[in-house]
């Protein structure tokens, strides 16, 4: 298990480093993990409404019962059947406390929705920021390479730019965006 768990560790450090100096890649990855959370957030808004119109439903079958029951028991209180009416009336308070617990689990399943759809809004928000920083790094990224294929144009001039000020340019736009991309992920761990 050792060499398996050296190799894993080594792939993941290989490619850890691959991403940090291709940071529009690890923004990539971070996108399409950001889009696969946002999909499962989906799903389970959709899992829960089902779960709230199950419990609703239930409520209200409970609620029919409980009405049924009452009805009864007045019937036999009219008819003068003590036999019937304490355990009528045992079974409709049974009746009620499940309906109160239906309540209570209906009350978690749209809690849990609010909070599901918070996050999904957060996921999103994410997600867009992502993309931002993305074209940033890739517009930064084409203007470096855009930069390095220019710097033929000017050598007949007596002005010629250092070609250190672009890499610094380009190694400055590749250590904010890698910073920038440290910050989101620190935001998205809160």
């Amino acid at each position: 298990m050792g060499l398996f768990e050296d190799l894993s560790r080594f792939l993941e450090s290989r490619l850890e480093e691959y991403l940090r100096n291709n940071p529009h890649l690890e923004l990539q990855a971070l996108e399409e993990q950001l889009r696969e959370q946002e999909e499962d957030t989906k799903r389970l808004i959709a899992d829960l409404n089902l779960q709230e119109k199950k419990v609703e439903e239930q409520i209200l079958n409970a609620a029919q019962e409980v009405q049924r029951w009452h009805i009864r028991i007045e019937k036999a209180k009219a008819a003068n059947r003590m036999d019937l009416v304490k355990p009528a009336q045992e079974h409709e308070a049974a009746l009620l406390r499940q309906g109160n617990q239906l309540w209570g689990h209906m009350k978690g399943v749209k809690e849990r929705i609010t909070k599901t759809q918070e996050l999904y809004q957060q996921i999103q928000v994410r997600r867009q920021e992502v993309r931002a920083k993305a074209a940033q790094a890739e517009a930064a990224r084409a203007s470096a390479k855009a930069g390095a294929q220019n710097v033929g144009w000017s050598q007949g001039s007596t002005f010629k730019p250092t070609g250190g000020m672009d890499s610094l340019e380009a190694e400055f736009n590749r250590w904010e965006a890698q910073e920038e991309l440290d910050q989101m992920k620190k935001n998205m761990g809160r």
